[in-house]
């Protein structure tokens, strides 16, 4: 479970739990535990302590956003009236009944929020979970409050959410450490009963290996225990019954040995046979998605899409029509056929390792986690196994929300050279998770796979997923609601890709042409290896993750621009400090193809880069990773009157969506990277363009022969990311020079790019 959970970029936000992984497992899961706890909110909280009872700092606020926090708590928290302190030792002339009445008279008096007044203070949580006085002043004449009732409703929130989440991670941490304790002492064991493979007697317990082995063990026993102490501390700090999580996993001793199977069951209410049947399921009706042709599927004549046809697929499947008495929801169904240059059982691999599936679509996965195990499987391929999921599914800009989506991955052997997978939402589960996650719900979706000769596998790409209708930015509107952005095609395509870039890593018979300015195979590996970091990095600094809380700023083109922060305490593959992350996304009038060739071409760098201060800039290497031409790493140096700089430049394209991704690099660490030293402590900070065609099915304005008219491509959706170090010090706080550096950045950048391809505004 090593997913990289990093922290959400806001200064104001501390890092609780040990293990990255579990503070995503069960993200979002038990939410509705909130609305106890929005009831534990009409509680008191005097200003200045965001505390849960434990006398937490404010600094201490994990900070979520209110996307994730569920529109089922219609509860408001409390109206503060009075100075809220209590004299506790009375007036200090012994009058007790004069102290009766001044506590009388500066009891508190609670109050309920109406419906719209909670609506409009979630909608600016969501925005701005730490609202500045200005904004809390607007708010408070706009919903007829108190300016000190607004702000103690955002303390109470964000308390609210700290507390449940605390909760759930304490709880995880436990059983993840029971697990280890238990693996050990079987390997004692296991060491204790050994026998000699030779004369069949039990070896020495003195034996030298055996007791070196033994010693290691006692050692990582002694600090378990630590860590369980630890662990057993924390739980005990939230009572049992105060949430569903607390009285299911620390209630005592009795508890202790349950499997992590058994307390998921617990809590969903599901049994192990019950999942597989759903599975199977499912594992049917994929199959007969990715074969079967019309009625069922219809192929659109204007642009060679298939389109499902949901009155056949009722039939055929005898889907019940759920949807009377919720909310409206939009069916998104696409299939997709491809070639993939890998061998079939590393890329069935690749789907049942959850971090390896995360890699392989870093533009479209921003969190993923293994939250259960439910059948491991048989053989190498693990063959049937079965196993509880969450996704975090992502565009590369903060404009369009993520879909948080909870799953059961089923994967199987059809033939000797055929495999399906399968992905299935499983009611049970989401009945027992948070409103606002189940506003989107996969239906069974997946990929069969089947070997072809020679590396190859050709793979039918089902998505169906029932989404909650949700209002998107103008600028995505067409491309997310045409079921383009989460769609078929994009994992097809982003698929491919990446498993292209994967056999030109492992090549050996590179032509020099597309390995050019590296001496060894090795210096080839290293580079390659290094932007491909870069990229990742970069796809999860963009999007609208809960990673990140972002701040809204106007640019000087007026475009809004979005601010994030974060910081980098230990990873060396990164700078030390604080980073400050801008984004912009804007619609361009040029075909995603010219775009994408204009900002990748070295030669025309100097028309939009800033740092290159309009001087030349010339590439020293340039190595391909893909057979388009466009998808290449290259290292380019600007050289002006003070000083040189060496840039990694990541290009990379496929049938959805392009990126630049770029970062100044030390030349000194650049040149041992390029003679095949190891790339990993190489700190990186990349920037760059998101290139989408703006998904507007377009239709040629005129019918003619001229070949010059006949282009009716449409525009092109532009997103341009800048990370800044804005100070070496982890506890420095973004600063307004800093914010308004890179709100110059993209301004001065975005002119460039307008002025360079004739579509200025106006």
């Amino acid at each position: 479970m090593g997913v990289d959970m990093s922290n959400p970029p806001n200064s104001r936000t501390k890092d609780f739990f040990a293990s990255p992984a579990l503070s995503l497992s069960l993200a979002g899961i038990f939410r509705d535990g909130a609305a106890a706890a929005a009831a534990a909110g009409n509680m008191e909280v005097e200003e200045g302590d965001e505390g849960s009872g434990g006398g937490s700092r404010r600094d201490e606020t994990v900070e979520i956003s209110s996307e994730n926090s569920g529109a089922a708590r219609s509860r408001s928290d409390d109206d503060f009236e009075g100075e809220g302190e209590h004299d506790d030792d009375g007036d200090g002339d012994g009058d007790g009944a004069d102290g009766d009445k001044n506590k009388k008279k500066k009891r508190k008096k609670y109050h309920r929020h109406t419906a719209e007044q909670i609506r409009e203070m979630e909608a600016l949580f969501k925005e701005s979970p730490h609202p500045d006085e200005k904004q809390r002043q607007q708010l408070s004449k706009q919903l007829g409050l108190a300016p000190r009732q607004v702000k103690f409703w955002f303390q109470n929130r964000r308390t609210q959410i700290k507390t449940i989440q605390e909760r759930h991670e304490n709880s995880l941490l436990k059983t993840e450490m029971d697990k280890l304790r238990d693996e050990n002492n079987n390997l004692r064991e296991t060491i204790k009963k050994s026998c000699c493979p030779n004369c069949g007697f039990a070896t020495s317990s003195k034996d030298a290996s055996g007791a070196t082995e033994e010693q290691q063990l006692r050692i990582e026993n002694a600090r378990l225990k630590a860590e369980i102490e630890k662990l057993r501390v924390a739980v005990r700090k939230h009572p049992p019954g105060s949430s569903p999580t607390s009285s299911a996993c620390s209630a005592g001793n009795d508890q202790e040995n349950r499997s992590s199977l058994d307390f998921y069951t617990g809590i969903f209410g599901l049994e192990k046979s019950r999942i597989m049947e759903i599975v199977n399921q499912a594992m049917e009706e994929l199959k007969k998605m990715a074969t079967a042709g019309e009625p069922l599927w219809v192929r659109s004549v204007e642009t060679g899409r298939e389109i499902l046809n949901y009155d056949e697929y009722i039939k055929e499947f005898s889907v019940e029509n759920s949807s009377a008495g919720q909310p409206k929801r939009s069916i998104e169904a696409s299939r997709e056929t491809g070639v993939i240059f890998v061998d079939l059982p590393r890329l069935v691999q690749s789907f049942m390792d959850v971090n390896k599936w995360k890699e392989m679509f870093p533009c479209l996965v921003s969190k993923a986690a293994a939250v259960d195990v439910i059948c491991n499987g048989e053989g190498p391929n693990r063959n049937g196994a079965v196993q509880l999921m969450f996704s975090e599914l992502q565009m590369l800009t903060p404009l369009v929300p993520t879909r948080e989506v909870y799953f059961v991955r089923y994967s199987k052997q059809l033939s000797a050279d055929q495999w399906a997978i399968v992905d299935v939402s499983v009611d049970k589960v989401e009945d027992n998770i948070d409103a606002s996650l189940v506003k989107c719900r996969k239906r069974p979706s997946g990929c069969i796979i089947e070997d072809k000769s020679n590396g190859h596998c050709k793979v039918i790409w089902v998505e169906h997923l029932e989404c909650q209708k949700s209002t998107v930015h103008t600028l995505y509107r067409s491309i997310v609601n045409s079921g383009l952005a989460f769609g078929a095609r994009h994992w097809m395509a982003t698929l491919q890709l990446q498993c292209e870039r994967l056999v030109f890593f492992m090549a050996t018979n590179v032509p020099t042409k597309d390995s050019s300015g590296v001496a060894t195979l090795a210096g080839r590996k290293s580079i390659l290896k290094l932007a491909q970091r870069m990229t990742w990095s970069f796809c999860r600094a963009l999007g609208a993750s809960s990673y990140h809380t972002w701040s809204k700023v106007s640019s000087k083109t007026g475009e809004d621009i979005r601010v994030a922060s974060r910081k980098n305490l230990n990873d060396p593959g990164e700078p030390l400090g604080v980073i400050l992350c801008a984004v912009s996304s804007v619609w361009l009038p040029v075909s995603h193809h010219a775009l994408f060739d204009f900002l990748r071409d070295e030669a025309r760098r100097n028309e939009w880069d800033i740092m290159s201060s309009g001087g030349p800039v010339q590439s020293i290497a340039n190595l391909a990773k893909g057979q388009d031409r466009g998808n290449a790493v290259t290292i380019q140096t600007m050289k002006s009157k003070e000083n040189s700089m060496w840039i990694l430049q990541d290009n990379c394209t496929n049938a959805y969506e392009s990126l630049v991704v770029y970062a100044p690099v030390d030349i000194t660490g650049m040149q041992s990277v390029m003679t095949g030293c190891d790339s990993s402590n190489v700190a990186i900070l990349p920037s760059g363009f998101s290139i989408l065609p703006d998904g507007v099915e377009s239709r040629p304005l005129v019918i003619t022969s001229r070949p010059e008219e006949k282009n009716a491509e449409g525009g092109s959706l532009l997103t341009i990311a800048f990370q800044i170090l804005t100070s070496s010090s982890p506890t420095a706080k973004p600063t307004m020079e800093s914010v308004e550096s890179v709100n110059t950045l993209i301004s001065c950048t975005l002119r460039n790019i307008k002025t360079s391809l004739q579509c200025e505004d106006g």
